[in-house]
């Protein structure tokens, strides 16, 4: 796809930056990423329309402007740490790779844990951990986090993810509406860790359901 570049372009000042992201770091980002690397061949010419797209595994890469809208959320600066659960394509990774961000992405699915690893590894993004397991677990080797961001739809907020924050760290998710949509729900842990958190709700959206636990 030699013109991948005007396409990013036209991407981001087509359908990101008119629905109000503002933040230049995540712009200029989207525009240096080339998406279709994240994509089955079969699908690249969609690349980069504003929309969700399978990628096998009965998983989906995230429409870009949920993508934006979530790492505008985590309000992250360039070196800190932040948690991806549930990496899929790793486009959401990238991302944050690319905004300077030092990236642990854990991801269930061993195929798609291993097809992004070869993107990452094409992109030289060597700030990307990649950990095959189980993300409602978190990833406390590498905790604390300044951010926690969940790229599938989640019944619930785990504990580990709430304990791996800093304090004032922020967890952006898509939390489950029980009626088949889910909201994106931002919780801040309170500078004082026993004080609690702050829950800020926004954008109702649809997201592949974390897969369930294996049975031990």
């Amino acid at each position: 796809m030699d013109n991948w570049r005007e396409q990013a372009v036209a991407l981001v000042e087509r359908s990101i930056a008119p629905q109000g992201i503002a933040n230049k770091n995540i712009l200029e980002a989207m525009k240096a990423i080339p998406r279709h690397l994240f994509i089955p061949p079969e699908l690249r010419a969609y690349s980069y329309e504003d929309i969700p797209l399978p990628i096998g595994e009965e998983q989906t890469i995230s429409q870009p402007f949920i993508v934006a809208k979530m790492t505008d959320l985590l309000a992250l600066e360039q070196g800190d740490k932040v948690l991806e659960i549930g990496t899929g394509s790793g486009y959401q990774s990238a991302l944050l790779a690319e905004m300077g961000m030092k990236v642990t992405t854990i991801e269930r699915i061993e195929l798609l844990a291993l097809k992004s690893r070869e993107v990452f590894r094409q992109l030289s993004y060597n700030n990307i951990v990649s950990i095959i397991g189980d993300g409602r677990e978190g990833y406390s080797d590498n905790a604390p986090y300044q951010g926690i961001i969940v790229t599938a739809e989640a019944s619930k907020i785990e504990d580990a993810w709430l304990d791996q924050l800093v304090g004032r760290g922020k967890l952006v998710l898509p939390l489950s509406t029980g009626n088949g949509l889910c909201r994106l729900c931002v919780r801040q842990k309170k500078a004082d860790e026993n004080a609690g958190y702050i829950d800020t709700w926004y954008d109702y959206c649809r997201f592949v359901p974390i897969l369930p636990g294996v049975k031990k």
